[in-house]
């Protein structure tokens, strides 16, 4: 050691042989290093699986904003070539459905029963399952089970897909998903906007002639208190409207409608309404067509 203010002496650091020198880092030991316990649930492992949620579900975000769910036309009862599917992560469930032991009969049992039984299994795994082995191979019983449900998962999946492109080969369809955006790129190419997907607003048609007396002869018969003052019927009553009554039956048809009925809605007038009387609404109500209206 050094004496004095003499930058010139030699300076000596003593140290002590009996302490030595660390070679490794203060490292806990792993959990595995004490029999009989395990890792702490907080924070370490919370921890890692709250990092595991976190990419998984970064994962998840990004195949959604790649592959985008495909949007078809709105629905159609009247569309006969459309091809019923579900989602793909439930298409194993609509294959195991096609089944005639899970079908038909048996419906019950392949809605409720076998899927019951597979999920409570799996909420109850964590119960039932209670070994500390974590070595799968040491665990025959669950991971038997496991194997063998991830590949019927993914033959079941794989059946149905294939069974679906099956039949659009055979009835020569075109998915709607695919159809709107050959449309859209048909479109664009052409420099036009995109086919819009609502139906085109139906314009009212209105009434023509209103002032003619014929009117005050509907409202004598009453047919006003069910067809509307405004002649719009009663959809809801299954009552039609008289406007544009003159595109859908002509002046004969017409006068045999008011004459005869038409059971067991609409009663009949000839009791109620002189022969004059009928041909002048009916050819009232035959003029009630839009191209008229529009004139």
């Amino acid at each position: 050691m050094a004496h004095g203010h003499n930058s010139n002496e030699k300076v000596v650091y003593v140290g002590d042989s009996r302490i030595r020198k660390r070679k490794h880092t203060m490292i806990p030991p792993d959990y595995t290093a004490f029999p009989g316990k395990s890792e702490a649930f907080i924070p370490n492992f919370l921890l890692k699986e709250w990092m595991v949620g976190c990419v998984a579900l970064v994962g998840f975000l990004v195949l959604t904003i790649t592959h985008p769910a495909p949007l078809g036309y709105p629905a159609d009862p009247n569309t006969v070539g459309y091809i019923p599917m579900p989602d793909w992560y439930f298409l194993f469930l609509y294959q195991f459905l096609k089944y005639p032991y899970a079908s038909g009969d048996y419906v019950v049992l392949g809605t409720i029963g076998v899927p019951g039984v597979a999920f409570g299994a799996l909420l109850l795994a964590p119960f039932l399952d209670t070994g500390k082995e974590r070595r799968f191979y040491r665990r025959p019983i669950a991971s038997s089970l496991m194997f063998v449900s991830l590949i019927a998962l993914v033959y079941l999946t794989k059946v149905s897909w294939d069974h679906y492109q099956h039949q659009l080969e055979l009835t020569n369809t075109v998915p709607e998903h695919i159809e709107r955006e050959e449309k859209a790129r048909e479109a664009a190419l052409a420099g036009k906007e995109p086919p819009s997907n609502k139906p085109p607003a139906e314009q009212e048609v209105p009434i023509v002639a209103a002032d003619d007396p014929a009117k005050q002869i509907a409202e004598k018969a009453t047919c006003l208190s069910c067809h509307g003052t405004d002649l719009k019927g009663q959809p809801g009553a299954n009552i039609p409207a008289l406007r544009g009554v003159g595109d859908r039956l002509s002046k004969d048809e017409l006068v045999n409608v008011i004459t005869e009925g038409i059971p067991p809605g609409m009663p009949s007038f000839k009791d109620k309404l002189s022969a004059d009387e009928i041909d002048q609404l009916a050819t009232w109500l035959s003029k009630q067509k839009a191209e008229a209206a529009a004139e």
